[in-house]
């Protein structure tokens, strides 16, 4: 059965199909069969379908993808973020209060807080997003979380390289060799990621894990340069990096570095906002050559938010984005960070992941910050959430 999506105001396909970077269609309309969108074009072109959605001149945009989310965890940590509110500075420290926790628990009540945070992503208009552990610091409770994500995303990520535990204190070795190698089997997920910073690991001790994780057949993934500058960003040369998460202490040198590869930079305007830390400049990314990414980094101590248009409303007005660029670094750039070319984009032929926005243009996103003006998210052709006030 064939549905048609019409009376679109503007319909942003992200494609760059002849039609500008965002790829923008005005007075618009889609059909979508089994799944995928079979037609997009003008309104006054549009075929005749089976049934019809009224989209009453709001507009439609891809749905976001969402490369950098820590969603497997228990408890909170909002007396931490009281502290930071009142002075303390953040430290990488403070995520041994969520591996409490989370070891603690057990797998039911990790999959319903994971399912609630997931509910939340798509009533933000997020289709398709990336989940890591690294709250569990134990053999046995990172495998336990790896299947907890692996039952809500094909984008699993092994952390284990979060932190070193503090029964592992000063034991890099005996961490590597007893939690980080034997999690390693690809069977549970496709990524690999380190924490390579200031009371996390080294650059040496990142390269060891890196090559113990390409022996495994996995692919790799990056936080750096969140707390202090280092030489991290010297292993896009030494590895196929998908993507740099946080690059928050970025030299010229490391901006050249990233643009001679592949690798995307992955900038998490929700980090920086709670953590009150010093935003990157994206126009210093943008001029370098940089490919460009905008997560949540949804985390209970961090950046503990599930709203993509908040964190586009922040890098637009603190990372210096322009709300195009924005945009696209939220579905394009997240899919290219996640080597994905089947999601962020809108095409004849490839799948209905949409999200309907009760807005005359998706600037209302970041212009009316706070409002929640998603009002319908689709994944393959299917509603996932509606506002309850739309029909």
């Amino acid at each position: 059965m064939a549905t048609l999506y019409s009376n679109i105001a503007s319909l942003i396909t992200c494609s760059d199909e002849g039609l500008g970077a965002l790829g923008e269609i005005r007075n618009a309309s889609l059909v979508v069969e089994n799944g995928r969108i079979v037609w997009l074009g003008e309104q006054h072109d549009s075929p005749a379908c089976d049934e019809m959605v009224d989209c009453e001149l709001g507009t439609v945009i891809p749905g976001f993808v969402d490369s950098h989310a820590h969603l497997v965890f228990a408890g909170n940590r909002a007396a931490e973020f009281e502290a930071r509110m009142n002075g303390d500075a953040y430290a990488a420290g403070g995520i041994r209060t969520t591996v409490n926790a989370t070891r603690q628990s057990s797998i039911d009540d990790l999959t319903r807080n994971m399912k609630s945070l997931v509910d939340e992503m798509h009533a933000a208009g997020i289709t398709t997003f990336e989940s890591k552990s690294g709250y569990g610091l134990s053999l046995e409770t990172e495998r336990l979380s790896l299947e907890v994500a692996g039952q809500f995303t094909d984008e699993v990520t092994n952390l284990a390289a979060h932190v070193v535990p503090p029964e592992f204190k000063d034991n890099f070795d005996g961490y590597l060799a007893e939690v980080i190698a034997p999690s390693l089997s690809r069977d549970l997920h496709r990524w690999v990621d380190v924490f390579c910073d200031r009371g996390a690991f080294t650059i040496e001790q990142t390269r060891q894990i890196f090559t113990a994780a390409l022996a495994q057949g996995c692919e790799l993934r990056l936080h750096a340069q969140q707390l202090e500058h280092s030489n991290s960003i010297q292993l896009v040369e030494e590895f196929d990096i998908a993507s740099v998460d946080h690059c928050t202490h970025m030299s010229d040198h490391d901006l050249e570095l990233m643009a001679s590869t592949s690798t995307v930079a992955t900038l998490l305007p929700g980090a920086e906002f709670s953590t009150r830390a010093q935003y990157p400049d994206a126009r210093r990314f943008v001029s370098a050559g940089v490919p460009l990414a905008i997560a949540t980094d949804c985390n209970p101590g961090s950046s503990f938010t599930t709203s993509m248009a908040f964190c586009l409303a922040v890098a637009v007005r603190d990372m210096r984005f322009t709300p195009e660029q924005a945009l696209l670094a939220a579905t394009r750039g997240g899919a290219q960070a996640l080597r994905r070319t089947d999601v962020g984009h809108l095409t004849v032929g490839g799948r209905a992941n949409f999200v309907r926005l009760s807005s005359p243009s998706y600037l209302h996103m970041m212009y009316r910050p706070g409002v929640p003006l998603v009002s319908e998210t689709v994944i393959d052709g299917h509603t996932i959430y509606r506002r309850n006030n739309v029909a």
